[in-house]
């Protein structure tokens, strides 16, 4: 049974008896949850959503209820990372609510398909948009993806305070590039696009389309668990991790409704559906030419940017696990310097350049989507298992978020403490 202190010390300490600190403020946590979820998915998933769905109204929908049913995850997991502020996320849930061999299990399919998987997909991904702007080859898109990968992993091997600025500044960044987006369809769209033309639902046939868009959407909004794997080095994080995750979840929401929005504003729903880069072409309807190289660059920011936060979170695990016995013991070292866990994170940065070189972008997507939802799910679970077996432990915080939490309960004759 898991214990809790009545205090969070300002530095983690591991089992070789090196320390962490905590360096990740507030606004760290939420920019690395955001950058994290805005990827390639947001620019790609629009196209599959209005194919499925064909309607309007019921394309926006599925963006609203994909939020909230990430939402719904986020404040589960904030309980959890309230109780248990340690690195390692899902691992160190999953352990502690059903025994060492579901963690084992998760940390492992992290490593070899979850979390490395999407470093490579989000890498391919970022070297395909940019061969739009710089040709190149199959081949030199491989390099290109597998060269991004290693340089955001040295970047991160230098300290976690500057894995965090990055992540700061490319989110920062691509927020600001599709609220642009945002704006050119909406000021600049073309004469006569003055609404939205709502088509027909037909709820009843529509009850399959719409699931299957709602898991196109669910990709889109992936990431926002990610401080979690990090929160051994989060500042108060029984007031920042919940915090965070609550408001990067709702942050990201707005941002996809209102770009869906300003989409269907210069787009009918069949363009939509028939194109591949529906962003793009939203763009370009709008501004010609130039408006299709914005769309580029936000891409290529956005997607540099998501993976940089995985990379910085996703060695975390395998540096736990590590340290606990249950992963290669080498990679439980933490720098004594840079106080980062650099042997995990080279090992990880190998791994995800080798699966670039097994797949495109859409198997490597195939191979994430079904693994995590079955530990996403679980993890859910875990807040009742966690409950009953911690009944006399308290939460640290008693921030607003803690109301929110109390929503999120699924023992409606347990309270919020």
């Amino acid at each position: 049974m898991p214990e809790f202190a009545s205090g969070v010390p300002s530095t983690q300490t591991t089992g070789a008896g090196d320390e962490i600190p905590r360096r990740l403020n507030l606004l760290d946590a939420t920019m690395i949850n955001v950058g994290t979820m805005i990827g390639s998915g947001v620019f790609l998933v629009p196209a599959t959503i209005a194919l499925y769905v064909q309607s309007e109204l019921l394309a926006i929908w599925v963006w609203v209820i994909g939020g909230i049913v990430s939402l719904f995850g986020a404040v589960s997991v904030a309980e959890l990372g309230s109780l248990l502020p340690r690195s390692g996320g899902q691992y160190v849930y999953l352990k502690e609510a059903y025994g060492p061999l579901w963690g084992f299990l998760y940390g492992w399919a992290g490593f070899g398909v979850i979390i490395s998987a999407s470093i490579s997909a989000i890498a391919v991904g970022f070297a395909t948009y940019l061969a739009y702007l710089l040709p190149m080859s199959a081949a030199e898109i491989k390099f290109v993806a597998i060269l991004s990968i290693v340089f955001l992993t040295g970047m991160n091997c230098l300290g976690v305070k500057l894995g965090a600025q990055i992540q700061n500044g490319f989110t920062f960044l691509k927020i600001g590039a599709l609220l642009g987006l945002v704006a050119i369809c909406f000021v600049a769209a073309p004469s006569g696009a003055d609404g939205i033309p709502i088509s027909p639902i037909g709820l009843i046939h529509k009850v399959g389309p719409f699931g299957l868009a709602l898991i196109a959407a669910l990709w889109a909004y992936d990431g926002w668990i990610e401080i979690t794997y990090v929160a051994g080095e989060v500042q108060q994080p029984h007031r920042n991790i919940p915090l965070s995750l609550i408001m990067s979840t709702a942050l990201v929401t707005g941002i996809y409704v209102l770009l869906t929005i300003a989409i269907q504003r210069v787009l009918p729903m069949n363009a939509i559906a028939q194109s591949p880069f529906v962003a793009a072409d939203a763009a370009e309807s709008s501004l010609g030419a130039l408006g299709g190289t914005f769309v580029t660059l936000a891409v290529v920011v956005s997607t540099f940017g998501a993976n940089n936060g995985i990379i910085l979170t996703g060695a975390r695990i395998y540096q736990v696990m590590a340290r606990e016995g249950l992963f290669f013991h080498p990679l439980s070292y933490i720098h004594p310097k840079y106080q980062t866990p650099i042997p995990s994170l080279i090992a990880q940065g190998i791994w995800a350049s080798l699966l670039v070189l097994s797949g495109t972008y859409d198997q490597l997507i195939t191979y994430v989507v079904f693994v995590s939802w079955i530990f996403y799910a679980m993890s859910g679970v875990a807040v009742i298992v966690l409950r009953k077996k911690s009944i006399n432990s308290r939460p640290r915080y008693r921030t607003w978020d803690t109301r929110i939490l109390r929503w999120s309960s699924l023992d409606s004759r347990l309270r919020w403490w």
